[in-house]
């Protein structure tokens, strides 16, 4: 079968189960995959799920899929496409797959935007993209990314996936990231969306200050911040959240 929308076929056994155990540790009421392909993963997660939606954007992946598994009432294969799907309408959820390079950010974002319906997701992303998830304040990685995930979430990164373990082997490695929600998340979900708006202003330019960075939205109002003379990328995301609640404040 031909390589199709970009994907490359996960293959080897010991990570799609590590996948699975990842997303699954017990068995679950609701898992959702995304891309799921050939149905490589879809058997590991079944194992594990009382009922598994499997979105896959190919008509005729989904049509194999739904031959491969049929009689298997636990399975729904739904054919569309992941960022134009709401992943919520199911009720709370795992999350589980493969994700395509090419948008794997806009598909966290999907993933993340689950809120409190999120149980846990365990994705194989690009290494490069994993790492920024993962990253720690001051590193090369850390970034808006980390930001944004590491503000509802606490990413881990379970092992590393060579090029070899795909069918075709794409170009780079891989990783397989856990992200469980946070007990209690950092800010309250109403005001996420303008704190995003600011930590985004504050990554703008990477190696600028806060003070050349946030100068057009703040101006005077950083005056006397002792973070105003530091980078974005030295601040933990409770650092950050400080800084945004303190300039809301001024006046």
């Amino acid at each position: 079968m031909p390589r199709r929308l970009g994907q490359h076929f996960l293959k080897r056994r010991r990570i799609l189960e590590c996948i699975a155990q990842a997303a699954c540790p017990r068995i679950e009421p609701l898992v959702i995959e995304i891309g799921a392909g050939r149905g490589e993963l879809t058997e590991h997660l079944l194992t594990r799920s009382q009922r598994l939606v499997a979105i896959e954007a190919d008509p005729e992946l989904a049509a194999r899929l739904n031959e491969r598994f049929a009689g298997d009432d636990r399975l729904t294969v739904l054919v569309g496409d992941v960022l134009s799907t709401d992943l919520g309408q199911w009720g709370p959820a795992v999350v589980a797959g493969n994700l395509p390079y090419y948008i794997s950010s806009p598909i966290l974002e999907r993933i993340l935007a689950l809120g409190p319906s999120l149980k846990r997701a365990a994705v194989l992303l690009q290494r490069e993209v994993a790492e920024r998830l993962a990253a720690r304040p001051g590193t090369r990685a850390y970034g808006l990314l980390s930001v944004r995930v590491q503000l509802v979430a606490l990413p881990e990164i379970l092992l590393h996936a060579p090029p070899s373990a795909f069918s075709p082997p794409p170009k780079v490695d891989s990783a397989l990231v856990r992200l469980t929600p946070l007990a209690a998340t950092l800010l309250e979900w109403a005001e996420q969306p303008g704190f995003l708006r600011f930590a985004a202003a504050c990554f703008r330019f990477k190696r600028k200050t806060l003070r050349n960075n946030l100068a057009p939205l703040y101006g005077p109002r950083l005056e006397g911040l002792p973070e105003a003379s530091l980078r974005a990328e030295q601040l933990s995301v409770a650092e950050l959240i400080a800084l945004y609640r303190a300039l809301q404040s001024r006046p």
